[in-house]
């Protein structure tokens, strides 16, 4: 009972943070915003490796025609980045509010993770949304 009233409280505290929501036109629009969502490299390392189990049970599913692996698809991708979020980072995960943007955002970070780019692109985004990133 008492995670289904943090739960609530959590909704009613999102649902009145709304009407200060910016709108973004488009992806590219949105990704720094994103990327300043998860200035902490353990958040990051996190999503890293929801991302990857992802990855992994979405060709898992389809190699060894295991179809329940896609049904635990959406538990290793948020489980891993909700942590991140509510735990080290401190912030509400973008994707409760750009669905779509925050999941293409989580494969080109991933991307980025893996080229070497993240923190280049991290200060990048925050130099030009004019943050400091506080976890510098």
């Amino acid at each position: 009972m008492p995670l289904l009233v943090s739960i609530l409280k959590f909704q009613i505290h999102y649902l009145s943070s709304m009407a200060a929501i910016k709108e973004y036109k488009s992806f590219a629009e949105f990704y720094p915003y994103y990327l300043t969502e998860h200035a902490r490299p353990v958040n990051r390392t996190l999503h890293f490796i929801g991302t990857a189990l992802v990855i992994s049970c979405f060709v898992g599913a389809f190699v060894l025609n295991k179809g329940w692996l896609l049904f635990i698809l959406p538990f290793c991708g948020y489980g891993f980045a909700w942590v991140g979020h509510f735990i080290f980072e401190k912030n509400k995960p973008a994707t409760f509010i750009y669905p779509l943007y925050s999941l293409g955002s989580d494969f080109v970070m991933f991307w980025h993770i893996l080229t070497g780019k993240i923190d280049k692109k991290v200060e990048e985004a925050h130099q030009t949304l004019g943050i400091a990133n506080k976890w510098k």
